[in-house]
């Protein structure tokens, strides 16, 4: 089960930080869970190593968000043609 919730948490985190980042975001549902997962992780690693939330926190979530919101910006900017 923790793979699936995993893919299902990364997929709404992913959607979110679509529906804040403004312009166009061509890109299918593989890469929105992807973008989900890494943005979630990004921000769980991170905000834990410095000590601004603990494990199981709604800032957990909202850190998520932001990393995912981080990650799509970074990967405009990569796949720019």
């Amino acid at each position: 089960m923790g793979i699936i919730a995993t893919i299902i948490i990364g997929l709404i985190v992913g959607l979110i930080a679509r529906f804040i980042k403004p312009g166009d975001d061509s890109m299918g549902w593989i890469m929105t869970i992807l973008l989900g997962i890494g943005g979630s992780l990004l921000a769980t690693y991170g905000g834990q190593a410095l000590g601004i939330y603990q494990a199981g926190q709604v800032a957990g979530f909202i850190g998520a968000v932001v990393g995912a919101v981080i990650l799509l910006i970074i990967y405009g900017l990569v796949s720019k043609k």
